[in-house]
């Protein structure tokens, strides 16, 4: 060594760069919760004031009749039986079947809260919340066919191949938890919507941004647990052995971001191993709130079960939480072809003390002005008959809602004609209401952008604004 040069031995050298290794992991947890100047990746965090910190997205899917649960009609009444004026043949799904003639609600309205909310007789629990909901009539969409409709109102787009609003979520502001996902996906007990796994996808996003489905009885999370006979020393090897030979790989392929991506997923796999069984047990639930949920009850235990799952995962930091009511299709979901009376009857029952529970548990909690709970299908039924008792598809116009996470409860926006078969008043588009979200959520929609063959993406595509009359 020349003259001026420091040198120190080994050990010495050790011990000095042995600091510096908790240095580089403490810069990374400091990166990543935003607090390390600009070294945070500018796509997870919010553009301003976020009004919500998580969504949970109740999903009657098979199409919910507005005129039979929030948007009564009383003209229908009037003109049961007879032909309505305002009918279009081209609207039929179920050609042939579906008739322009007025059918009656078979279900009484009243009205309920300080606002003076009009709810259906199938909802009396949730009725008691009436001063709670943000009630939107105007809701129309692009299509009446199952498969593209979800996918519309899952991802912004009629097509496949499209991340869904959970991964846009949380693409925009990553995720609270290290431990579970970040996007969660819980189905009804008689099975998957049209579309599968496609409605919960990551599209050309990266993997660890797809909806994790969650199991609400045995394992949690399928694959997770390690295979029978695997200890916990043979799996550690094993994880160690692939993390190695990813960083063989990432070092010779610098610009492969899905290889990122992937050990990012294995990497939440092997940490959710512990933290999820304990975030679906319920035997710390008092036998007071597993009642208010309705989980002794055969009709309503399911998706009882399901809200109180939510309500614990948006406690433990999951960002999106997604819940379906009605599995597979026909009328094991809210598709009232057949019998509206018979169909709607059963999955509001299912569905009722459920939600009314969930809210008022996140107000319990604290957790209410900062969950966004919404709720709706992927498009709403006709006031006009198929069949003599029963409804067909409708997307130009019905009705979803929303509660908390900063929205103007007890108010109703927008309107439907008086058959409530056109949006005719303050219309709301689902690129309207996906920028409402993700304002809630502290996003601007038209800056929530992710570039993808040569272009720059939105969730909400070249349309969309703000509904500003649903913030409180």
């Amino acid at each position: 060594m020349g003259p001026g040069v420091n040198t120190f031995d080994r050990r010495e050298w050790l011990a000095r760069s042995g600091g510096g290794f908790g240095g580089l992991a403490l810069s990374w947890l400091l990166a990543r919760d935003g607090l390390c100047g600009e070294t945070a990746a500018p796509e997870s965090r919010p553009h301003f004031a976020p009004r919500a910190k998580n969504v949970i997205f109740l999903f009657m899917y098979g199409g919910p009749s507005q005129v039979d649960t929030f948007d009564p009609k009383p003209e229908l009444d009037r003109w049961d039986g007879r032909e309505i004026p305002v009918y279009r043949k081209e609207d039929a799904f179920m050609v042939g079947k579906t008739k322009p003639t007025a059918m009656r609600s078979p279900f009484s309205f009243a009205r309920h809260g300080e606002c003076g909310l009009d709810v259906c007789e199938l909802y009396p629990h949730l009725a008691r919340h009436a001063d709670d909901l943000c009630v939107v009539r105007s809701m129309h969409c692009d299509s009446n066919n199952h498969g593209p409709a979800l996918l519309q109102m899952q991802s912004g787009s009629l097509l496949s191949g499209h991340p869904s609003i959970g991964s846009w979520v949380n693409y925009g502001l990553g995720s609270e938890s290290d431990e579970l996902p970040g996007f969660v996906v819980m189905m009804d007990h008689q099975g998957a919507p049209v579309n599968g796994a496609l409605n919960w996808s990551n599209g050309f996003m990266p993997a660890s941004l797809q909806g994790v489905p969650l199991r609400s009885s045995g394992e949690p999370i399928a694959y997770v647990s390690p295979p029978k006979g695997i200890t916990p020393g043979r799996q550690k090897a094993q994880y160690d052995l692939l993390a190695r030979w990813n960083g063989d790989y990432a070092r010779r392929n610098p610009a492969d971001a899905e290889l990122e991506a992937r050990v990012a997923s294995y990497e939440l796999a092997y940490r959710m191993q512990s933290r999820a069984p304990e975030a679906v047990d319920l035997a710390g639930e008092t036998s007071a709130t597993r009642r208010a949920y309705g989980l002794d009850e055969k009709v309503t235990s399911h998706f009882g079960r399901n809200c109180l799952l939510a309500r614990r995962l948006v406690e433990r930091g999951v960002r999106f939480v997604q819940l379906y009511s009605g599995g597979n299709q026909g009328p094991r979901a809210w598709d009232a072809h057949d019998d509206v009376e018979k169909n709607h009857r059963l999955h509001c029952t299912e569905t009722d003390r459920p939600i009314a529970a969930l809210i008022a548990d996140l107000k319990q909690r604290g957790l209410f002005d900062e969950t966004l709970v919404v709720w709706g299908g992927e498009f709403g039924r006709t006031p006009n008959t198929e069949g003599g008792r029963g409804r067909d598809h409708h997307a130009r116009g019905f009705t979803m809602w929303l509660a908390g996470g900063g929205t103007k409860g007890g108010t109703v926006h927008g309107a439907t004609d008086e058959f409530g078969y056109h949006a005719v008043e303050d219309r709301v588009s689902v690129p309207d209401l996906h920028a409402t979200v993700l304002h809630l959520l502290g996003l601007d929609h038209e800056r929530l952008v992710y570039r993808h063959s040569g272009r720059d993406v939105r969730l909400t595509d070249v349309s969309g604004r703000v509904v500003q009359e649903l913030l409180a």
